[in-house]
């Protein structure tokens, strides 16, 4: 293809057109041989060999379990319990809370209450789900925007309550007099893989801004609310190791304004490896890093939250795959209007754009098939 532009705007118009060219599959990204080798295959470094997944081992019990009928979603424990349990290796961090939003399955509830983990809500359907699968387990509720009864809900149940603004104390003081409540604030920034699952900086709605924080500790002094628990969780599939010890450190400096300060929370997002070449998050490094921060703050106890870190390699997804096609070098499947059991049943989600934590998990974790296809929804 030949353009004639005016040489002011060339620049910023090339990136455009090769992404629309890209898009509209007129040049495939994968075609070797117009692009070459990819920057990673001549220089990345080699990928660390990793363990057999554990469904591998298990396919004839899995197709077994499909034979009985599908969709069937399969999930296996012990890979829970051991995620569970190099967590708790750590010896920096006090106390793990599991977030459900990652999977509220009664039986992984179970597992994770068994393993010594907390369980930390963001809704009071997540609070009846906890407290029903593992009522002794120690329980967070962290709302965000939520009206007034949740909160009454959650605090006359008991149940530790985590602010991130300012309206639940200026509209419903009274609620809140003479608790113990916890507060999250906003550090400025948010990480993680995706710009949806960044959780923090200015176009962010979670977390108290900074420059809130005075008013907030005037108005929770001025009805005798006491301030535990400091929190700040920036984003998700986070595979850097100094990026905890980071935030623990910003919000140890913050703790020490806050005389009835016991504990800070420094989230989850504890990432998994999304695509080839990547090396999984070193825990050995990040516990090195919360052991020299807490040697500095001894006073407060570590938490921290994680939530697809503990449960995404432990399930498997069996679904007929109905007949496929192929259509240069896709090969497609689907029937009428569904592409396959798993999607006419909801059990597959439509996944945001370019999100790479929601849609490979069908297709690379298959137990009936080793072969990827598209999963087309016409």
């Amino acid at each position: 293809l030949t353009f004639v532009v005016d040489e002011a705007v060339a620049d910023a118009l090339l990136p455009r057109l090769h992404a629309l060219l890209l898009h509209s599959g007129a040049l495939r990204a994968d075609d070797v041989a117009l692009f070459g080798p990819s920057w990673q295959a001549l220089y990345a470094p080699a990928p660390a060999a990793q363990p057999a997944p554990w469904w591998q081992a298990a396919r004839a019990r899995l197709l077994d379990a499909a034979a009985r009928g599908t969709p069937r979603y399969i999930y296996h424990l012990p890979t829970v319990r051991a995620r569970a349990r190099a967590l708790r290796a750590l010896g920096a961090v006090d106390r793990w809370h599991y977030a459900l939003k990652a999977n509220p399955h009664p039986a992984l509830l179970s597992a994770l209450d068994a393993e010594g983990f907390g369980l930390e809500c963001v809704a009071p359907g997540e609070l009846d789900a906890a407290r029903a699968a593992a009522p002794r387990a120690p329980r967070l509720f962290t709302p965000n925007f939520a009206p007034r009864a949740d909160y009454a809900a959650a605090l006359d149940a008991g149940e530790l309550v985590t602010l991130d603004a300012l309206h639940p104390l200026q509209q419903w003081g009274a609620l809140f007099a003479g608790r113990e409540i916890g507060l999250r604030v906003d550090l400025g920034s948010g990480v993680g893989h995706h710009e949806k699952v960044r959780t923090g900086g200015n176009a962010s709605k979670f977390g108290l801004p900074l420059t809130d924080l005075a008013e907030f500790l005037a108005l929770a002094r001025g009805i005798g609310a006491r301030v535990v628990l400091l929190h700040a969780h920036l984003g998700s599939g986070v595979l850097d190791a100094t990026h905890w010890p980071g935030v623990y450190a910003q919000l140890a400096s913050l703790g020490e304004r806050i005389g009835t300060l016991r504990a800070l929370n420094i989230g989850g997002g504890l990432g998994l490896p999304q695509r080839a070449g990547e090396q999984p998050l070193d825990l050995a490094a990040l516990d090195a890093g919360l052991g020299e921060i807490k040697r500095a703050y001894p006073q407060f106890e570590l938490w921290m939250e994680p939530g697809r870190f503990l449960v995404a390699e432990a399930g498997v997804l069996a679904g007929a795959r109905h007949p496929a096609q192929e259509q240069g070098r896709t090969r497609l499947s689907g029937r009428g209007r569904r592409h396959a059991h798993a999607a006419a049943s909801g059990a597959v989600r439509r996944a945001p754009r370019h999100r790479q934590s929601d849609a490979p998990g069908c297709a690379s974790r298959c137990a009936v098939s080793d072969r990827r296809s598209d999963l087309r929804k016409r």
